[in-house]
């Protein structure tokens, strides 16, 4: 009897692997190719063309190959994929199994980034899908590790990089030599001119000067906004709605006043194209006087403080969860009216008794916390509270001519004072050097004296000569008030002088202008203070 054998019979029968080679022998591969250039410009438009014709070319002529499709991304960046529409077109073509091949010029064309390039090899290598990179001649599916891919993509993105600091560079450079560069379709009031340089756009220039009266002139954002859209008015880009962010930042823009803040933004990652903005981290270049202003500067300074000052109310009420106020333009006095007791701002109440309604004004400290804080402050109808605010304001106007001959004074000492001395000083002083040099050009010519000890008196004074003309000329651009503020004040003089003012209702617009703030004193009387320090009691009747 025969002993069989333990030891099974194993027949092994190799695996089928699904491969670009063993896939052509049943059918054609369909073939896509992918082709990028990272900017639009007319040379790198004809390489575009040139790669889209070399492609279709090249699948063409291979029998075992037939056309998917040529996707071709023009002037994107490769270092995200999110913007490149032609390539999430061909990733989804893959997914959906109508293409078979993906060839592409190199890496670098593929991805910028070596996490995407790594994730979208992995992707379509799971789908059995190849991609071909003909200047490194890697085939994916042929290939057992990812680390060539991963060296090649981490070159591709530090070229990226390289060429992102070239650029950054680049422009820091033309910042420091005060080039400016406009994004006219975002900037309401100016068109590129003829000359290449910012050309104002006189219906939209008045938008931004109406834009900036009416903050002045004590609206808020929201009014503005609301007042805008009534008019029709349309924003930059040609729309009807606006919103509060557009119109802060038309009166935060100093390119309105004819300046340019260059590198307020810059991108701080090449690979996100993040943007953010700039608080110091890089170094900010102010051209002044680049272009043709639409607002003068004392409107733009007077706009900054105003910004500044509404950005910085604190809360007046222990109500308030935040420690920051909130500007109101409804009416003017929340802003002007305060406790002459407590110092504490008034607001605005309604009373209602007996089915009647009464505006009345009360002090925030007595409101909230009785009398605890504060006695003494009365109650003050709103009616009355007009009638004594207009009664100050016409006695104001009666004394005009005092008013304006405290103006002139004070006006004139300044242009004549400011720094007036110093100035007669350092002009006196060069003549001093003027004279001093023409000594030595003297001695000189006598020849009784040492030349190299000349030459270091010729050095001192001409080094003196320039420390102070610097100087002079500081201190005489200082000195400088501009015409049109001259005008300015030349029309209010005359105005004040001459034009015959008597207030009969109340203006909350003109209360903002002339007045700093009213206290109350009693429930009988009123301070009333002007804008400038001129004072007037009033009484409530």
């Amino acid at each position: 009897m025969r002993k069989m054998s333990t030891a099974p019979n194993v027949t092994i029968i190799p695996a089928k692997v699904q491969t670009a080679e063993s896939r052509d022998k049943y059918h054609q591969l369909r073939v896509a190719a992918y082709c990028r250039v990272s900017t639009a410009q007319e040379e790198q438009q004809n390489s575009y063309q040139v790669q889209i014709a070399y492609y279709t070319d090249l699948i063409n002529r291979k029998k075992e190959w037939t056309l998917a499709g040529i996707f071709a991304d023009e002037g994107i960046s490769g270092t995200q994929t999110k913007k490149r529409t032609e390539f999430n077109r061909m990733i989804r073509m893959c997914k959906n199994k109508k293409i078979d091949l993906v060839i592409t010029k190199s890496i670098s064309r593929f991805a910028r980034n070596t996490v995407d390039c790594l994730e979208y090899v992995r992707q379509l290598k799971d789908l059995g899908i190849g991609v071909i990179f003909e200047k490194e001649n890697i085939n994916t599916l042929t290939m057992t590790s990812e680390f060539m891919i991963a060296l090649y993509g981490s070159f591709a993105q530090a070229e990226s990089e390289s060429i992102s600091k070239n650029v950054s560079w680049g422009k820091e450079k033309a910042y420091r030599e005060g080039k400016v560069q406009f994004q006219y379709k975002y900037l309401l009031g100016y068109k590129k001119g003829e000359d290449g340089k910012p050309e104002i756009v006189p219906e939209e220039a008045e938008t931004v000067r109406l834009i900036y009266t009416l903050f002045l002139d004590g609206y808020s954002m929201s009014r503005i906004k609301k007042l805008l859209e009534n008019k029709g008015i349309l924003t930059s880009q040609g729309k009807k709605v606006w919103n509060e962010s557009l119109i802060r930042s038309i009166l935060k823009n100093e390119k309105y006043v004819g300046d340019a803040l260059l590198q307020k933004t810059f991108t701080s990652d090449c690979i996100t194209h993040k943007v953010v903005k700039n608080h110091g981290e890089r170094p900010m270049y102010l051209v002044t006087d680049h272009h043709e202003p639409i607002i003068d500067r004392d409107t733009y300074n007077r706009v900054q403080q105003e910004l500044a000052r509404r950005s910085s109310k604190r809360k007046v009420s222990d109500k308030t969860v935040t420690e920051q106020g909130k500007y109101s333009s409804k009416y003017a006095l929340t802003e002007l009216l305060i406790c002459g007791h407590c110092g504490t701002p008034y607001r605005r109440t309604t009373w209602a008794a007996r089915g009647k309604k009464q505006i009345v004004w009360r002090c925030i400290s007595r409101l909230e916390h009785g009398k605890k804080y504060c006695p003494d402050s009365p109650t003050i109808k709103e009616e009355q509270l007009h009638k004594a605010i207009i009664y100050a304001i016409n006695n104001y106007y009666s004394c005009r001519n005092d008013i304006a001959r405290i103006l002139k004074t004070n006006i004139g000492s300044v242009l004549e004072c400011q720094g007036q001395e110093e100035i007669i000083a350092i002009e006196n002083r060069l003549k001093e050097i003027d004279q001093a040099r023409n000594d030595l050009v003297g001695l000189i010519a006598s020849g009784g004296c040492d030349e190299d000890k000349l030459d270091s008196e010729f050095a001192k004074l001409y080094q003196e000569e320039q420390q102070l003309s610097e100087r002079l000329e500081t201190l005489k651009s200082q000195n400088k008030t501009s015409q049109q503020t001259q005008d300015k004040l030349d029309k209010i003089i005359d105005m004040i002088e001459h034009e015959n003012f008597e207030l009969e209702t109340f203006d909350n617009v003109l209360i903002r202008k002339l007045i700093e703030c009213v206290k109350v004193l009693s429930k009988t009387e009123i301070l009333v203070i002007f804008k400038g320090g001129y004072e007037v009691k009033a009484e409530i009747e």
